[in-house]
């Protein structure tokens, strides 16, 4: 495999270019703490209100619906909404705020149903804000940054990942609201500074065609363009997969495996190095080999691992090894998934397309969790030992296995796309 001009491009990435990453990367930074705190401890607060796996699936499974409604909407209406602060960011500002609201009274309802609507609020805002945001990359951004750029913002998302399962943790096992009210202040902070650090090209001339044009203009990108409907397919398998094993993670440790909520605070911790370690060096292996061919070769590993997860049965030490491990390869999936999107994306269609990628994520979402919760109740009469929740894994295996053969057309056509950025705004 020969370095292609856009890694030796990377040498010479001036310094406002280089800070300007960092920027961008603070809005993944709070939106995967707010969404990692989400997963892994509402499944315990809604455990005092439900036993049922299934209905806990469901629930956090929900995300997906507003990924599926407000995404298609909201991406190719910001390819239009020209105003003196951007076309993206004015989205992001409207959704900041009732973010941190929503996961500041998130642990404080008194039953299930409260909890739900909190929850619903949260998801709304929460893609009123991403949508956008992934659009705001590929403008601001030459295409021969994208995979370090994705590879800083997965930094950034590895140690949000990290302090909110580990510290997370200890602040749950002192008391049950303090991770959501850390997260309520750390996403408000972090988001917002990506919308006030962050400059875009101001222009002129708004317009609102409908929400009907924007869903049959999104749409229309998805059959029209084989390459895209590939990605997005291959995307809503990654996702699903992310999303069952986060939202059952937690559980499997303490009621699967019966293990101290300490341990699973070491795990998550264990999980987080390694997505660190794949946000470091995924970025400059995927600008020199290729995205697609990276995760070709890392979903291999990503998936087989998961497999392999299901056989387990009783916690050993030595797994610690095993989960770094598996957590660089899915790390280097999740962290080049989206630079390879901005590299087959057409320019005039990003936002639509950013709009469509985080609406497939809402398909994965929508089965990932569900399907996962519904398996671990099914098989809890025949895996006695870990009360059902090691079929966990396996499901995350197939799904990221079953998307490998989508990237084999990818390889080929990634090349081959090029990207016209005008020259950002810094």
């Amino acid at each position: 495999m020969e370095a292609t001009p856009a890694s030796q491009a990377l040498a010479t990435v001036p310094p406002t270019q280089r800070r300007l990453l960092w920027k961008l990367g603070l809005g993944a930074f709070g939106l995967a703490f707010s969404i990692t705190t989400t997963a892994a401890y509402l499944p315990p607060l809604l455990h005092r209100f439900t036993d049922s796996g299934g209905l806990i699936g469901v629930i956090l499974g929900a995300e997906g619906i507003f990924a599926l409604t407000i995404s298609p909407i909201v991406g190719p209406w910001s390819d239009s909404f020209h105003t003196p602060l951007g076309r993206r960011r004015p989205f992001m500002l409207v959704a900041l705020f009732p973010m941190g609201f929503c996961l500041l009274l998130m642990p404080f309802m008194p039953n299930l149903w409260t909890t739900v609507v909190i929850v619903m609020s949260f998801f709304f805002a929460y893609y009123m804000y991403e949508t956008p945001y992934r659009g705001l990359y590929p403008d601001v951004l030459p295409p021969e940054v994208f995979g370090r750029s994705q590879g800083i913002q997965h930094i950034l998302r590895g140690i949000a990942l990290g302090t909110a399962l580990v510290g997370g943790g200890l602040l749950f096992k002192l008391w049950r609201p303090s991770p959501f009210i850390l997260a309520s202040i750390l996403t408000t902070t972090a988001c917002g500074l990506a919308i006030l650090l962050v400059r875009e090209d101001g222009g002129h001339g708004r317009v609102f065609q409908g929400f009907w044009a924007y869903i049959q203009r999104s749409w229309h990108i998805f059959w029209e363009d084989p390459d895209v409907r590939r990605f997005l397919l291959a995307n809503s398998a990654w996702e699903g997969a992310f999303a069952a094993a986060r939202t059952f993670v937690v559980l499997y440790v303490i009621d699967g495996l019966h293990q101290s909520k300490v341990l699973s605070s070491a795990v998550l911790g264990s999980v987080a190095v390694g997505y660190v370690i794949a946000a470091i060096f995924a970025g400059r292996l995927g600008d020199r080999f290729g995205l697609a061919r990276v995760i070709f070769f890392a979903s291999f590993v990503y998936g087989g691992g998961c497999l392999a997860g299901g056989l387990a049965q009783q916690w050993h030490d030595w797994y610690f090894g095993l989960i770094i491990g598996v957590s660089i390869a899915g790390g280097t999936v999740m962290t080049l998934a989206w630079g390879l999107l901005y590299k087959i994306v057409p320019v005039e269609h990003r936002g639509a397309v950013s709009g469509l990628a985080t609406t497939t994520k809402g398909i994965g979402l929508l089965v990932g969790a569900p399907v996962a919760g519904l398996a671990i109740d099914l098989a809890r009469p025949y895996f006695e030992a870990t009360n059902g929740y090691q079929v966990l894994w396996p499901i995350c295996g197939v799904a990221i296995l079953g998307a490998i053969p989508l990237l084999v057309r990818l390889m080929e056509v990634e090349p081959k796309r090029h990207v016209d950025v005008d020259v950002p705004v810094v």
